[in-house]
Order: C-alpha cells, then sequence, then structure tokens
C-alpha cells in the first residue's frame, strides 16, 4: 500500500507524541486524534511505528495510549529498576515478586473481569489492602502444592518476604515496613497515572486510565482466569 507524504508525515508527529507523553487526549491534541481516528493509513502508520519500537498504540475512549510491551526496558521498566524502585535496598527477587503480587491484588479487589465493566468498586483503603495481601499469601502458602504448578509463584516465599517487613502504625515510610512498602508501590502507580493515592485518608482510587486497560483486557477470560490462577484460584466459573 503507497502512502503519501503528508501521511507518513502526520504520523510521525502522532508517534513521536506519544513518545513524548505515552498517550494522546482528544480534547489536548484534537488535530492529531482526528488524524489517527479518521484516517486508517495514519493509524496504520502509527501502528507499525509502535511494533517497530515494541510497543502497541491502542485507542481506549477518547485517549490514545503507547503500550510498551513486557519486556522492553527501554520505554518501559526493567525487573532491575522495578526492584530498585519499589523495593528495599538489599531486596532479592522474593521481594520483587511480592511487590508484583501486591499489585496483581490491588488489581483484582477493584476489577472482576465480569459484565460490561470490569470495575467493582470505586475505592479502597490502604489497611485493607494490606489485610488483603496478607490473606492471600497466607491462603497459598497453605497450598503450595496444589497451586505452585499453575501460577508457577512461591507463595511460601513471598510470604517469608512480607513477613520480614516491620509493622509501624506510625505510617513509616521505610521500605523496610509493611506500611512504606506498600506506599511505595501506591506512589508508583500514581506516578504512572493508574491510581488516585490519597495519603491524608489513606485512599486509593483508580484513574479512567487503569479502568480503560483494565476493561480491554481484564474482560478477557483467558487473561482473568490468569490472573486468578496467579492469587491461588484454580477455576473461575
Amino acid at each position: 500500500m503507497a502512502y503519501e507524504i503528508e501521511e507518513i508525515s502526520i504520523s510521525q508527529m502522532i508517534f513521536y507524541y506519544l513518545l513524548q507523553n505515552r498517550e494522546l487526549r482528544e480534547e489536548e491534541e484534537t488535530q492529531l486524534y482526528k488524524a489517527y481516528t479518521e484516517n486508517e493509513a495514519v493509524m496504520n502508520l502509527v501502528k507499525k511505528q509502535g511494533e517497530v519500537a515494541e510497543s502497541s498504540i491502542e485507542r481506549y475512549g477518547n485517549v490514545i495510549y503507547l503500550i510498551p510491551r513486557e519486556d522492553n526496558d527501554f520505554l518501559g521498566f526493567s525487573k532491575a529498576l522495578l526492584k530498585s524502585t519499589l523495593c528495599k535496598s538489599t531486596a532479592t527477587d522474593k521481594d520483587y515478586y511480592l511487590s508484583q503480587f501486591v499489585i496483581l491484588t490491588l488489581l483484582v479487589e477493584f476489577y472482576d473481569g465480569q459484565g460490561s465493566s470490569s470495575k467493582t468498586r470505586d475505592f479502597m483503603k490502604v489497611g485493607e489492602l494490606i489485610n488483603c495481601i496478607s490473606d492471600r499469601l497466607k491462603e497459598g502458602a497453605d497450598n503450595q502444592n496444589d497451586d505452585e504448578e499453575d501460577s508457577g509463584l512461591a507463595f511460601t516465599n513471598m510470604l517469608e518476604a512480607y513477613e520480614a517487613l516491620r509493622s509501624d502504625e506510625r505510617g513509616s515510610r521505610a521500605k523496610t515496613t509493611k506500611e512504606g512498602f506498600i506506599h511505595s508501590i501506591l506512589t508508583f502507580l500514581q506516578k504512572q497515572g493508574l491510581i488516585d493515592y490519597i495519603e491524608a485518608d489513606e485512599m486509593i482510587k483508580t484513574t479512567k486510565k487503569l479502568d480503560h486497560f483494565m476493561d480491554f483486557n481484564l474482560l478477557n477470560k483467558n487473561n482473568y482466569n490468569r490472573v486468578m490462577r496467579v492469587l491461588g484460584v484454580k477455576e473461575v466459573e
């Protein structure tokens, strides 16, 4: 298929904008948004540039997103970078996988993958999240032999890492405490525009950006069942 020079130029402008901002909103860049949504050639060119950059270009609602693939350490986050950002300085792989388990638990508490929208609640208290994490880890560790093969996770190791974190009712922000560890994860998610973390009220809310991602991805039954198996639920009716 032959493309016009103008189409190529506009597609490059859109892709460069996405590289800079990771998202393109209709109300902020109306002309670029319309060029993408109303011209199939432009849209295809932008998507092809995304593929070359090991990313996906997706439109959810009135926003176009640049989504790096899981193994894209250049535009996304490497395991080493996430570990240093989310965990204590002496963190091991157990601590890293625990941080990812915390994020999975948060997602499942807000979204269940059912109905026309996957979202099931508007907010969650930090204390409730901490309790959920503790309960799921203990349940997973109790059923380690049954769950490990399906999920690929060692619940016993993650529970060990979690219990090694001190508890501090004063709300410590040190990553060596449960409260500080959770705080660092929530702060990270807020910086990515995925949640609103209201520290004064110890409240967590999801953003439209995360809602869009989860509706388009978690509502895929295969994805939902995969997440539930990781959390120790073998089958979802």
